[in-house]
């Protein structure tokens, strides 16, 4: 089969950095679909696993954790999948990746593709999903139907690949969304898709928001800065609030006021959470993309995608890490076709 992998971690300007490779067609393991790849996706976790390093790899690895495709074959212990069904998942990280014309994925974290999206559209959309809904609806103590009624919720980089998933979530759930971002463009797709509020995060936070008639928030979900937002978001926030997190911080946080005067909550998610540890509630992961696939059918969520290379190869990959690396990026990229 065709695939993109790396054997050394170099800056994405060499054309070392990824590069087309031929592989054994994998065999699906018990638990496992082997998907035929039609579309893929890029997030953040590409760009950090690429990011140069000196350790070289004995054997290609393939990277890419959002794919949407084809069931080809299943695993003895698979149910509710069968072949020539159209599917999209993000995988684990501990696995061969999606940047392949055909994957092994664990079947508890796949889910039914939008029929109402091609396989790009729909290729945009597992990894930030997933992400956002159990933020949101599993780690912050909120529910999906109805939950954020009567609540603010700010998000922190609303245009990135989380950002547009989780505003339109936030809105389906009740919450009254505030959403930041920096530029125009980024601004006007905030609203496009539904946060009530917008706020430029590059300047003071507590006066944009007091502007607006906000002098505290009921929760806040920081994807970008963690460090930088701290205090501001330990300050805007309410007693008893709520504060979702996705990036490590680079330096040491100081966990006291207002964080513990307040009681806040603070609460981390990593979507990789469970296929890494084996959990036994993985299908969950599957569960949400159903339930998404859903909701995106009755017309109540969109795609995140807002443009689509082709087709699927090295040089159009390190494109993509490029774009996604430059940080002006809005909603997600996506490569289709091989």
């Amino acid at each position: 089969m065709k695939a993109i992998a790396l054997t050394r971690y170099l800056p994405i300007d060499d054309p070392e950095s990824l590069v087309d490779v031929d592989l054994p067609d994998p065999t699906p393991d018990r638990h496992d679909l082997l998907v035929r790849v039609e579309a893929v996706s890029v997030n953040p976790v590409d760009t950090k696993l690429r990011a140069p390093k000196a350790q070289v790899e004995s054997e290609p690895r393939v990277l890419g954790f959002d794919a949407a495709g084809t069931v080809v074959a299943v695993g003895a212990d698979v149910s509710g999948f069968k072949p020539g069904d159209a599917v999209y998942y993000a995988g684990d990280v501990t696995r061969p990746g999606s940047n392949a014309q055909l994957q092994r994925v664990d079947a508890r974290l796949a889910g039914r593709k939008p029929a109402t999206l091609d396989f790009a559209q729909a290729a945009a959309l597992p990894l930030t999903t997933i992400t956002a809904w159990e933020l949101l609806f599993q780690r912050m103590p909120y529910d999906a139907d109805g939950g954020g009624a009567d609540r603010t919720l700010l998000i922190i980089a609303g245009a990135g690949g989380v950002g547009s998933i989780a505003i339109q979530l936030a809105r389906c759930a009740g919450f009254t969304v505030i959403a930041t971002a920096s530029r125009p463009q980024t601004a006007a797709w905030c609203r496009e898709l539904g946060a009530h509020h917008v706020v430029d995060h590059r300047q003071p936070l507590a006066p944009q928001l007091a502007a607006l008639g906000f002098t505290t928030i009921d929760a806040a979900i920081n994807l970008a800065d963690t460090d930088r937002y701290w205090q501001t978001l330990g300050e805007l926030l309410a007693p008893q609030g709520h504060l979702g997190l996705i990036v490590e911080p680079t330096g040491t946080l100081r966990i006291g006021d207002p964080y513990k005067a307040k009681c806040i909550g603070i609460h981390w998610e990593m979507m990789f959470a469970r296929p890494r540890f084996r959990t036994a509630d993985m299908a969950e992961q599957g569960a949400i993309l159903d339930r998404v696939a859903d909701l995106i059918d009755a017309g109540e969520l969109r795609t995140t995608l807002t443009e689509t290379l082709t087709p699927i190869n090295a040089a159009n990959l390190r494109e993509a890490h490029r774009r996604l690396e430059s940080g002006t990026t809005i909603g997600k990229l996506a490569l289709a076709g091989w």
